[in-house]
């Protein structure tokens, strides 16, 4: 059976289900494939389900920095209750986003899309034609290709483990590894993590990052620097972790933590026409591929920005603009936050004090321990470092990056004053409610 329509999307996560509803309420002919589950990653098997872990976490770290200081007793994470907990938001994620799709007119199909045409893909039995096609299908974690990587668990499998077992091992030094190694480690998982360098979240300030690994550390968190695995092996007392010289550790379960990959490979896009490379396919300013009626957006892509699900979000905003003739301007980011959840948090926005002190001559860097701040000392915190970069020409703030639990919060506040250009005399005349996190803005930034 073939089926014809105005667009088809391929990916219903967070970017292709905006994009399929929006381009049908302008009266499109529309149909959205997905293979695995509807709502795509972010709120089945990430960040949302991560965040409702992390949530666990931070209550832990607020009630235990306490201790002593009108707070009595502890509080421990409980596995099985926290993992029920997740389950509430997590559960009817595909059931209400297929619905919502169904609501919108769009036509579902469940399957795996592969192009047999440049303008034609086969789903089971089916074949669906259209006059063009966005592909927005994300990426899937990467694993080393070693002896016994079949042992390998991903991140997907960490957020439904029904029970937390005593010993984990996260191979990779990035976000993921960190993020999850918080979560086990508070709930009382003996935890290990395994980087090839000695620059776990490279990306990010050198000097936070050993703030946040120190935290970790302190924690119970052991870390295994310039280990390169070699091979894994199962044994009775677990999996084996070995390297080529003398690294031999074994745990109850090894997680692969080495990155994401575009799905890309997977969807036969030679017969479309489309090129794409390990990174993902190639898009120009207009989000459209080397086949013109074929655009893609999100994690698939192969770009610089980094691949988050507000970028993602932005990109199917921009495209539906550009698709209905609301817009013919290239799409053109903001400058984009990124956040590390850990305990105490890592986040950054802009030019790096790496970058600043590498072109001194065009910026000013300025590093301040905001411990004993009260919005910080307050409920005793133990680290708390801001570092803001400006301009020396025009003295706006370009760059910042926080280590404390409120990061997240400190680094959209940053975003909002260097996406809208905010000099600091302009800040110093808002009015922030006090004492809270946006009153120390002017501080910081004077």
């Amino acid at each position: 059976m073939t089926e014809f329509f105005d667009i088809v999307v391929i990916g219903s996560g967070v970017a292709g289900k905006s994009i399929a509803s929006g381009l049908a309420a302008e009266k499109n002919k529309v149909a959205i494939i997905e293979e695995d589950l509807w709502g795509g990653t972010c709120p089945n098997r990430g960040c949302d389900p991560k965040k409702v872990m992390i949530s666990a976490v931070e209550a832990q770290d607020k009630v235990n920095q306490l201790k002593g200081k009108g707070v009595k007793q502890a509080v421990k994470v409980n596995w099985s209750d926290l993992m029920a907990f997740k389950k509430t938001f997590t559960d009817p994620v595909p059931e209400q986003s297929r619905k919502s799709l169904d609501d919108s007119g769009v036509v579902t199909f469940t399957g795996t899309a592969k192009f047999t045409s440049h303008q034609a893909v086969k789903i089971g039995e089916s074949i669906v034609k259209a006059n063009q096609f966005i592909i927005a299908t994300g990426a899937r974690p990467f694993l080393l290709n070693i002896p016994g990587s079949e042992h390998f668990l991903t991140s997907d499998d960490f957020l439904s483990l029904q029970d937390l077992p005593d010993s984990i091992t996260f191979v990779g030094g990035g976000y993921i590894s960190f993020e999850l190694a918080t979560i086990a480690n508070a709930a009382g998982a003996d935890v290990h993590i395994i980087q090839h360098n000695d620059t776990p979240l490279k990306a990010y300030d050198n000097e936070f990052v050993e703030e946040v690994m120190n935290t970790l550390k302190d924690k119970g968190v052991t870390f295994h620097l310039n280990t390169n695995l070699s091979r894994i092996e199962k044994t009775d007392a677990g999996y084996r972790m070995m390297d080529d010289g003398d690294f031999d550790l074994t745990t109850d379960l090894v997680f692969g933590t080495t990155g994401r990959i575009p799905n890309a490979d997977t969807l036969n896009l030679e017969q479309a026409g489309v090129e794409y490379d390990k990174k993902g396919i190639q898009v120009d300013h207009n989000l459209r591929s080397s086949n013109p009626s074929i655009f893609a957006l999100g994690d698939v892509l192969s770009k610089k920005e980094p691949k988050l699900t507000p970028v993602s979000s932005f990109e199917a905003s921009y495209l539906l603009d550009y698709l209905t003739d609301k817009t013919d301007q290239p799409i053109v980011y903001p400058t984009i936050p990124t956040i590390v959840f850990t305990t105490p948090k890592l986040a950054q926005i802009g030019v790096t004090s790496a970058e600043a002190e590498n072109n001194s001559q065009s910026y000013d860097v300025s590093t301040i321990d905001t411990s004993k701040w009260f919005s910080y000392s307050r409920s005793n915190e133990p680290v708390s470092k801001v570092t803001v970069v400006t301009e020396k020409e025009t003295g706006l703030l370009v760059g910042a990056s926080c280590v404390n639990n409120e990061a997240d919060q400190l680094i959209n506040y940053f975003s909002f004053l260097i996406n809208r250009k905010i000099s600091a005399e302009e800040l110093s005349t808002i009015m922030f409610a006090y004492p809270s996190i946006g009153s120390d803005l002017s501080s910081l930034y004077n």
